[in-house]
């Protein structure tokens, strides 16, 4: 089991690394984490983590509301309309301004029409302390979807950043376990918001309690629940 490394505001992150005798440069920071200096250090309390190529760095905490950051996955609820985009609902201090042309093929005569309340898969591509955030519906560097964008039908509902964040990852045991058993579709924001579809009601209680239950198990713990959920289903 790797090392858990707790860190505070202020403490300097090592993030030294070499790939074939060659030091790896190239690093993105994640929520937590800031560049003062030289120095990268942690700039809230929490648990230090880091992608298995060490290219990024981030802190998890239990934070209750989400700060934007860049590249990052949200989902959000429009909650008002105007000339330039939508206004959108991350859960962060302040709403994220989703542009009218912030879609794959969207142009000044095609450009998708969204009612208030309409739920969307983004990414965040602004994000500072000086300006709302800003976010889009498709990749900015292929023009493509890529899987973001307006999210039909199936149920949305909320959960801690950190456990977001442990469903964002591919080995995330509760979503194997599920996927091995029942078919379903399942959108992560890293805003502590998760979207799910299934081919029935019950099914789609199913999947969302799992989800629900699993943020302090392990991934044994994971399927051995999922189990018995599907043994009551």
């Amino acid at each position: 089991m790797a090392e858990v490394k707790v860190v505070i505001p202020g403490d300097a992150v090592d993030t030294h690394m070499e790939v074939d005798g060659q030091e790896q440069r190239v690093l993105r920071l994640g929520p937590g984490l800031g560049h003062i200096g030289d120095t990268i250090s942690a700039v809230n309390a929490g648990v230090l983590h880091s992608s298995d190529d060490g290219s990024q760095y981030w802190v998890v905490s239990n934070k209750r509301r989400y700060v934007a950051a860049e590249s990052e996955p949200v989902i959000g609820v429009v909650v008002a309309r105007h000339a330039e985009g939508y206004r959108v609902d991350i859960g962060s201090a302040h709403d994220a301004l989703l542009p009218l042309l912030a879609f794959e093929g969207a142009t000044k005569r095609n450009k998708p029409n969204l009612a208030i309340g309409t739920t969307v898969y983004a990414r965040v591509s602004v994000a500072n302390s000086l300006m709302d955030p800003e976010i889009e519906c498709y990749n900015a560097n292929t023009g493509k979807s890529e899987g973001y964008g307006e999210l039909s039908e199936g149920f949305m509902f909320k959960c801690s950043l950190g456990l977001a964040r442990r469903l964002f990852s591919s080995k995330a045991p509760v979503l194997n376990a599920l996927g091995a058993k029942i078919p379903f579709e399942v959108a992560v924001g890293l805003n502590g918001r998760v979207w799910i579809n299934t081919e029935a009601p019950e099914t789609t209680v199913l999947v969302a309690n799992a989800i629900k239950n699993s943020e302090f198990l392990d991934a044994k713990q994971c399927r051995q629940m999922v189990n018995e959920l599907l043994d009551k289903h």
